[in-house]
């Protein structure tokens, strides 16, 4: 049998490919629904907004971190993952239908935030929000984007660290900004916090009597570093032993915005269509999947040796290499697989 990390990075591909032939299946669907959210997709500068956007809710969610508004950002993911989640249902059923399994995707969340209910919601979530992302970004807006979420990225954790500040303030919400990889089928998030919570009101106590300090003890801090680590995407702490973990975590993000390319690649790109059932595909999009993929192994190779480290830049790395591959064998000139071609 694979050892149990293995199996844990197989679950993880299992994941980011779910997300990405989601966001496939749903493009014509999306288009085709006229839910593009933008009038030019081709237009560069729709990812200067889309940019600047997600650097602002960075902000608000660090501030509500630090003035105890959590519980408020709780809420507002929840329901953004019930109207993405709606998005995914009305692909297949009628609009007033899919409000129904939506409202229950949202009502999970809150009643009963398991892993296996943050990971569907977190999968619904991201092949939602990749499909629109993919028909409203045209292939120079998406290049766009995912260089600069790289950098971005890599900046935010390795230089400013602001990310991490942020991947604490997440874990303890249980909601489907990262995704939950357990090591072992007996694994329970809640009951995981529910374990930790008495521990750490046992230390507390304990601390009390001797010096009237409720400081954590030695012990208690060292499973939090273990038990409680930041995502894959979003860590640069001192190695861990992989055998002391029950589960790491990677952002959903890391699945979403490589998967962008990918449906918008399907989209725009003249290349011809490869006969795939039920998803429409071609070779840069193709390519594209697989050289994220790739670069998420490389990843998972790092947080297996306790390394983990900033995610986008090696997956929308991959994914961009991928897609130029992609774009060059199937006969698609360069200055048009970057979307210049309009602009000369």
């Amino acid at each position: 049998m694979f050892p149990r990390e293995y199996r844990g990075v197989a679950f993880v591909v299992g994941l980011f490919l779910v997300v990405q032939l989601g966001a496939l299946a749903l493009v014509p669907e999306f288009a085709e629904s006229g839910y593009q959210a933008v009038e030019n997709p081709e237009n560069p500068t729709n990812s200067l907004v889309y940019i600047a956007a997600i650097i602002a809710m960075t902000g608000v969610m660090l501030a509500a971190f630090r003035y105890d508004l959590d519980q408020g950002i709780r809420l507002l993911i929840v329901g953004v993952s019930a109207w993405l989640s709606w998005y995914v249902f009305s692909a297949v059923v009628s609009p007033l239908v899919a409000a129904v399994p939506a409202v229950a995707v949202g009502v999970a969340l809150l009643a009963y935030p398991e892993w296996y209910v943050i990971d569907a919601a977190g999968v619904l979530m991201g092949a939602g929000a990749a499909g629109l992302f993919g028909i409203s970004f045209g292939l120079l807006p998406a290049l766009l984007l995912l260089a600069f979420l790289a950098v971005y990225d890599a900046i935010s954790v390795y230089g400013t660290e602001h990310m991490l500040s942020l991947a604490e303030g997440v874990m303890d919400l249980n909601i489907p900004v990262v995704l939950v990889i357990p090591l072992s089928l007996s694994y329970s998030l809640l009951g995981e916090e529910s374990e930790d919570g008495e521990e750490a009101e046992g230390d507390a106590t304990e601390s009390d009597d001797a010096d009237g300090d409720a400081s954590p003890g030695p012990d208690e801090t060292d499973d939090t570093e273990v038990d409680d680590s930041p995502e894959a995407g979003t860590d640069v702490s001192e190695p861990t032993d992989i055998e002391d973990r029950d589960a790491f975590f990677i952002g959903l993000g890391d699945a979403v915005i490589p998967a962008v390319l990918v449906a918008s690649a399907a989209r725009f790109s003249t290349a011809e269509a490869l006969a795939v059932p039920l998803i429409g595909i071609n070779l840069p999009a193709l390519l594209a999947m697989v050289g994220s993929l790739a670069g998420l192994l490389v990843l998972m190779s790092w947080v297996i040796k306790g390394r983990p480290h900033a995610g986008l830049p090696l997956l929308n790395g991959g994914a961009i290499g991928g897609y130029l591959i992609g774009s060059v064998v199937a006969g698609v000139p360069l200055i048009e697989a970057v979307g210049l071609a309009g602009f000369f």
